[in-house]
């Protein structure tokens, strides 16, 4: 099972859950993986201080024109909904940082006018945990000036595929890299905060996730601020079930800032975070299809 944490806003605590949902399973279960996909900011390796072993480049491909056979008919440019490419008069102009690799104009151009160049997107990172046995940490990192965090995101759960049950440290937000995460994934755990802001970008991210079609439920982080009930009626009216509430504790912050995992301050919550995960597996133990990813 692959288990995306996500949340509607940055900062209520995802990536915290994340690893400590990550550890506990590791160390239940004998082995488990964490895949920071948050790759435009990965930080969970913070709190794990890994032991990294392998290293990949990850590339896209983009166009490269040969203008000596090509004709300028246009056809690559009508095609490329993103203007990567285009005629214009006698010149051809190629823009790699709008290209998104779909291969369209070289496969389309009829003069095979057009090759395969390659950008380069990122990195993927594979480690292991520092003193959980049995956890791996795979990472993926942006790089510096790259627009596109999808591509990236898939090259990396390419890397996990076939490694056992995995948690998935989801972007933050509701945009294109988390929507790629929760398509990617079995099930999706919501981290929202009872604030004003958690409650509308939970109500976001319930919007969002609903047409997935995947099993959705609440981790309530720093319970008792105040909007408890209003987070509540928000979850039963979308019939999205609340499965934990982690208290709101200065000692927890505190901790934080000194790098320290949340299941180093509270024993208690490896024992109730794998519960949350076995809530999903009885809802996807007859569904859940670990078919190889499309590129």
């Amino acid at each position: 099972m692959r288990l995306a944490v996500a949340s509607g806003k940055g900062g209520v605590g995802k990536t915290t859950v994340a690893v400590a949902m990550a550890e506990a399973l590791a160390t239940a279960r004998g082995g488990a993986t964490l895949v920071d996909l948050d790759v435009e900011e990965p930080n969970a390796h913070l709190l794990l201080a890994p032991r990294w072993q392998e290293t990949y480049t990850e590339y896209m491909p983009v166009p490269i024109v040969d203008e000596a056979r090509c004709t300028r008919c246009g056809i690559c440019g009508e095609f490329c909904q993103f203007s990567a490419i285009a005629v214009l008069g006698d010149v051809i102009v190629t823009y790699e940082p709008m290209c998104h690799g779909c291969g369209g104009c070289w496969r389309l151009c009829p003069e095979g006018a057009i090759a395969q160049g390659k950008r380069e997107l990122g990195e993927v990172i594979v480690g292991e945990a520092g003193d959980i046995e049995g956890l791996r940490l795979v990472m993926g990192r942006l790089r510096v000036g790259e627009a596109l965090a999808p591509p990236l995101i898939k090259r990396v759960m390419k890397r996990v595929e076939g490694q056992g049950p995995a948690v998935l440290d989801a972007p933050p937000g509701v945009s294109c890299p988390v929507m790629v995460v929760a398509s990617l994934a079995d099930g999706l755990v919501l981290v929202a905060e009872p604030t004003p802001f958690g409650l509308y970008d939970l109500g976001l991210a319930l919007e969002a996730f609903a047409d997935t079609g995947k099993p959705m439920a609440v981790v309530v982080n720093r319970s008792g601020l105040g909007l408890e009930e209003r987070l509540e009626r928000m979850c039963e009216e979308r019939g999205v079930e609340i499965l934990l509430r982690l208290p709101f504790s200065r000692q927890v912050a505190e901790a934080y800032s000194r790098g320290e995992r949340l299941g180093q301050v509270w024993e208690w919550v490896g024992e109730r975070l794998l519960e949350v995960w076995a809530w999903f597996e009885q809802r996807l133990a007859p569904s859940v299809d670990q078919a190889p990813l499309e590129e």
